[in-house]
């Protein structure tokens, strides 16, 4: 049995969180390895809705070991926050079925704070953040001033480690015209909660080594999309983590060889939430109506998403920089109805051709995309679980799309509910 990765191939919010719930109840161990709550899962599981953030998606299933790796960032009070929500509904969550690295950096008051000062600087540059302080803690844990959850068993060194890390935010905080944070005061906050955290501290690379060996089947659990790669997406519009499959093993400790099958999550069409560049962009009637019938808004902030064509640019190079296996594909029935369909092949740029999303950001605003328009359908998508169920047209959509991106589709999802799935391929049995 394989090892699966589940990862974005745009820019986030592909449907990762019915995919992976599918997916959990066919594994072992649920891993999330990068990443914090600005990200957000939807699952409906016997027509209950789970909103996650935190948690593993395998959480709500029974029998699963759930882990949150190395590679996450962790608000605490959020995490306790979620897990007494997602208790309230009926789910078990104990150490028995839930680890969190000891190694995991911890998410604090200051940085959400930060965040929020420079989304809204005067001069009006913002990257979109969910201002949950997730930049920041990254750029602490890189400096290696982070909290990290082994730190709250050390009573004697926190006030030590909390001094250090605000000998440099408290004259950020001054130079910001924000009042000096106490030592004291966080490093009481941190003790208060440090006992309904520390059950839960773990050496999960032992843990998962540990499943490996028994033969256990693990999945690894995405975040965001490969164009909000720190490294590898439309930087700086970016997250502060990598979001490709790569990071399954450094953000949980196993080595690569473990990650036998990637699949990248895939919207039959395109969204983006926040600023940066979006060349497929439909600022029309056509943008506005995925947008209704795709009920695109963010699950963490309800912000409503930009939509627009599909871009199979930007996703074969995603498959190529994430190592993508197979695809599978989402929302194909917000498309029905329509009567053409348009995907993005190439983008011209000063009178140039281009097969590929250039680095620079100016660049990236300036692309124009190339399209292919291909005939819509105006049956149902909607539920299907065969490829006979499909309209002759959805159908060479979805083989067309396989073409120009250079990967085959795994998995067709046709609506929100967990079940309904086209199954070309079984990534646990790669």
């Amino acid at each position: 049995m394989a090892n699966v990765v589940v990862v974005g191939s745009q820019w986030g919010d592909e449907g990762k969180g019915k995919i992976v719930d599918w997916l959990s109840n066919r594994a072992d161990v649920v891993v999330r390895f990068q990443g914090g709550h600005n990200a957000g899962h939807t699952l409906v599981v016997d027509g209950t809705v789970y909103k996650l953030s935190l948690l593993p998606s395998g959480i709500v299933r029974g029998g699963k070991l759930s882990v949150i790796g190395n590679g996450v960032v962790l608000d605490p009070w959020a995490f306790l926050d979620e897990m007494a929500r997602i208790k309230k509904q009926g789910v078990k969550i104990s150490p028995e079925n839930l680890l969190i690295s000891e190694s995991t950096a911890l998410i604090l008051p200051i940085h959400s704070e930060l965040d929020g000062i420079r989304e809204n600087r005067i001069d009006g540059v913002k990257i979109g953040t969910t201002k949950r302080g997730i930049g920041p803690a990254y750029e602490d844990k890189v400096a290696r001033r982070a909290i990290r959850v082994c730190d709250l068993a050390d009573e004697e060194h926190l006030l030590a480690r909390v001094k250090n890390l605000l000998h440099h935010h408290n004259a950020l905080r001054v130079g910001l015209g924000q009042p000096e944070t106490d030592a004291n005061e966080l490093t009481q906050k941190l003790l208060e909660i440090a006992p309904k955290i520390l059950p839960f501290a773990s050496p999960v690379w032992h843990a998962l080594h540990e499943a490996k060996q028994a033969e256990k089947r693990i999945l690894f659990e995405g975040a965001q999309g490969a164009m909000l790669d720190i490294d590898h997406g439309t930087y700086p519009f970016v997250t502060s983590s990598n979001t490709i499959a790569g990071q399954a093993a450094a953000g949980s400790g196993m080595g690569p060889g473990a990650l036998n099958f990637v699949l990248g999550i895939t919207k039959a069409y395109t969204t983006r939430v926040g600023e940066g560049p979006f060349p497929t962009e439909l600022n029309d009637s056509i943008g506005q109506r995925l947008g209704e019938r795709g009920h695109e808004f963010g699950t963490v902030t309800g912000r409503q998403r930009r939509c627009g064509w599909f871009d199979a640019v930007m996703v074969r190079q995603a498959i190529i920089t994430g190592g993508i296996t197979g695809i599978a594909l989402t929302k194909l029935d917000v498309l029905d109805g329509l009567a053409e369909l348009k995907i993005c092949v190439g983008y011209k740029l000063d009178g140039k051709i281009l097969r590929r999303l250039p680095a620079g950001a100016a660049n990236q605003a300036n692309v124009e995309p190339i399209y292919e328009t291909m005939p819509g359908w105006q049956g149902s998508t909607r539920g299907a679980r065969s490829w006979a169920d499909l309209p002759a047209e959805a159908v060479k959509y979805v083989r067309h799309i396989e073409e120009l991106i250079g990967c085959p589709v795994s998995m067709v999802s046709t609506s929100p509910e967990r079940e309904d799935v086209i199954l070309m391929r079984d990534p646990f049995k790669a």
